[in-house]
């Protein structure tokens, strides 16, 4: 691109997605659905997975009101096989994959001193793993195309530490940050960008117990200048942001969408 200012116009279609496709991981939990809305609504063709074909269904159809194609995909994210299968029928029915979002995961929580190794490595496989091999997958299409966009979720649990038992979910998001500056750095020159979204504590039926915990919901909300949780609506403008143009030069970054927390 020559070095000038573009045309209005060229800036205002700076975060149009018409004509990509977009991969969702979890796309029917909350972050994962409420992603897969905004680049729909932004004009992406979505594909979105997870485990079980009834919410994934009762999601498309709620996306499916943007106007363009939704294929939900059961997928263990955490299994390369299924994994390649999905990319690959994606491709075949899409033609392409422009934008993953890698949405999957789970969150046990015990203290640290009780916590069983064999659920610990379920949240590490669950986030952590499930993140690489759809990074893995989606990015040799991408290498292939010469470009895309990979956005991974990861926490601000994965830069602070939080009494509330997060030896597990804590280190596999910062696991999660680092492996994001690595494929940064390594795909870079296939122009990949590779960015996470950080959120606070938000809003969903697997954070409801937490946050009707009052003893838990006050550290919480003194750790969160913003005073408040986010709401899974937060997260779309960030997503849309970085699987646009808009965000062409940013690669490797870790956007806390967090209200405050990291900053205070």
């Amino acid at each position: 691109m020559d070095r000038e200012i573009w045309s209005l116009d060229a800036i205002r279609d700076l975060f149009d997605l018409s004509g990509k496709v977009a991969v969702v991981t979890g796309g029917s939990g909350a972050f994962g659905h409420a992603a897969a809305k905004g680049l729909a609504a932004y004009g992406a063709d979505v594909v979105i997975t997870g485990r079980h074909a009834e919410t994934l269904e009762a999601a498309a159809a709620d996306i499916r009101e943007a106007g363009t194609k939704v294929i939900p995909i059961t997928c263990d994210a955490t299994d390369p096989g299924r994994v390649d299968d999905m990319i690959a029928r994606t491709v075949d029915e899409l033609g392409r994959v422009d934008i993953l979002v890698t949405a999957s995961g789970v969150a046990n929580r015990f203290a640290a001193e009780e916590f069983p190794v064999d659920e610990w490595q379920k949240v590490m496989d669950s986030l952590v793993k499930g993140t690489y091999v759809a990074c893995q997958a989606a990015g040799k299409r991408m290498i292939a195309q010469g470009s895309g966009k990979i956005i991974t979720v990861g926490s601000i649990r994965g830069e602070l530490g939080h009494p509330g038992g997060y030896s597990a979910y804590g280190t596999a998001k910062g696991a999660v940050h680092l492996l994001t500056k690595q494929l940064a750095t390594e795909w870079a020159k296939y122009h990949i960008n590779v960015n996470s979204i950080a959120p606070c504590i938000f809003w969903t039926p697997l954070t409801q117990q937490v946050l009707d915990d009052p003893d838990l919901y006050k550290i919480f909300m003194q750790r969160i200048p913003w005073g408040r949780a986010a709401d899974p609506q937060d997260f779309i403008g960030a997503t849309v942001y970085l699987a646009s143009a808009a965000s062409d030069f940013v690669t490797g970054d870790i956007l806390m969408v967090d209200g405050g927390s990291k900053a205070g």
